[in-house]
């Protein structure tokens, strides 16, 4: 049976404090620095990054992967942008260090696009994650990021790895000359806890596809699907961070919480 599939609706959720404060709460604020660009070596060469810095009593670093670049995916792109928001803005309460960073090929990433060998490129960014804080890793994923984390943490033992985040996990392209069925057989051989989290309204997977795909994957899993949003939560952002706020808080329940006022 899928574990947990809910229908999310709107709340309140903010980038920055107004008063309501949508997640849990640390004593110590983020150092002075609070963003730096840095340079991955990654298995195609130098990999552009942005690192926000964490609080000093984080528990977990994070690493958010970016959609298609032949669609114009990027680390600005807006959901991982917001992704990142959730995961290490004050305002969202977690502080964690996040990396976002460029597929190879893309910016100032060296390289060339590849379509599979990307996974590689996730494996390296958690590396360099692991390396930096010694602490438990978040994987989050947005479409073609997701589909690069899922493979990277499922065909590879990586122990650094405590959870993962599938932001939009295509699992069709239309129009595609040859089947435009995306497959995700190494579902079953990823152990760690997943979070599938799309709009009702994805052009890229039909609800029915991602009960499917969710059903096949190796426990723990959680099926979010927000009512109205599309493949690129298009006036859902609010509702995406909250769920993705919600899973992590219930998944890691000794984190301190504090649901909004």
């Amino acid at each position: 049976m899928v574990s947990g599939m809910t229908a999310h609706r709107a709340c309140a959720a903010v980038d920055s404090p107004t008063g309501e404060n949508p997640g849990p709460h640390f004593s110590e604020t983020p150092p002075a620095k609070l963003l730096r660009s840095i340079a991955i070596p990654g298995p195609a060469g130098r990999l552009e990054a942005l690192l926000n810095q964490g609080a000093q009593v984080a528990k977990f670093a994070a690493l958010v992967c970016h959609p298609h670049p032949s669609g114009g995916g990027t680390m600005h792109n807006k959901v991982v942008y917001h992704a990142m928001k959730v995961l290490n803005d004050p305002a969202w309460g977690f502080l964690w260090p996040t990396l976002r960073f460029n597929f190879r090929g893309t910016g100032l990433s060296q390289g060339s696009h590849d379509g599979l060998a990307e996974s590689e490129d996730v494996q390296a960014a958690v590396a360099w994650l692991a390396s930096e804080y010694q602490l438990p890793i978040i994987v989050v994923g947005f479409s073609f990021g997701a589909v690069m984390a899922l493979k990277a943490c499922s065909n590879v033992p990586t122990g650094d790895v405590r959870a993962l985040a599938l932001l939009g996990l295509p699992t069709r392209i239309p129009n595609r000359v040859s089947s435009n069925e995306i497959q995700h057989n190494f579902l079953h051989n990823c152990t760690l806890p997943k979070l599938f989290l799309s709009g009702n309204q994805d052009q890229f997977a039909s609800p029915a596809d991602l009960l499917e795909i969710t059903a096949a994957a190796h426990a723990p899993k959680h099926l979010e699907l927000i009512p109205g949003a599309d493949h690129f939560f298009t006036g859902h952002i609010q509702p995406m961070q909250q769920a993705l706020r919600n899973w992590l808080s219930a998944l890691f329940p000794q984190l301190p919480t504090e649901q909004p006022q």
